[in-house]
């Protein structure tokens, strides 16, 4: 039995989603996990001088948050082999993302989704769209298992 089977996942279901609002702090944690220091990411008084209202969420937030949401969902049997996404406006310290996404293509030993990260406005709606296009290719089972690349050859 494989991991589609188990979880009946089909073309056209919802991804469940993945909402996170993203603090100043959680910015500075970030930031310093990854070594990116500039001070867009963290520093208010450098962002109002530049006219920005709050500091900017870095961009790889966004694929750690859509890498997240895959594994929450199908669990430690899966490994996301691939993420592609395009950023579409800015993300200030304080506001609430959600990541959504449907699944576009099922195999025995995969499945492809189309995923996009929104901003959440005050009426839990989409104020803006952050990231789009973005999708993902998940194996099903384990990183080197069915589906890896090479796994003919072994």
């Amino acid at each position: 039995m494989n991991i589609q089977d188990e979880t009946n996942i089909h073309v056209g279901q919802v991804v469940p989603p993945l909402q996170r609002t993203i603090r100043l702090t959680d910015m500075v944690a970030y930031a310093g996990a990854t070594w990116d220091w500039h001070r867009l990411h963290y520093d208010p008084e450098y962002v109002k001088e530049k006219k920005l209202p709050a500091p900017i969420v870095d961009g790889q937030v966004f694929g750690a948050l859509l890498v997240e949401q895959l594994q929450d969902w199908l669990g430690p049997r899966s490994f996301v082999h691939r993420l592609s996404f395009s950023f579409r406006n800015l993300v200030f310290a304080g506001e609430t993302v959600r990541c959504e996404g449907t699944v576009t293509e099922v195999a025995a030993d995969r499945i492809v989704c189309d995923l996009r990260v929104v901003v959440v406005g005050e009426d839990g709606g989409t104020a803006r769209i952050a990231v789009a296009p973005a999708s993902a290719t998940v194996l099903l089972g384990r990183a080197d298992g069915p589906g890896a690349p090479g796994e003919a050859t072994r």
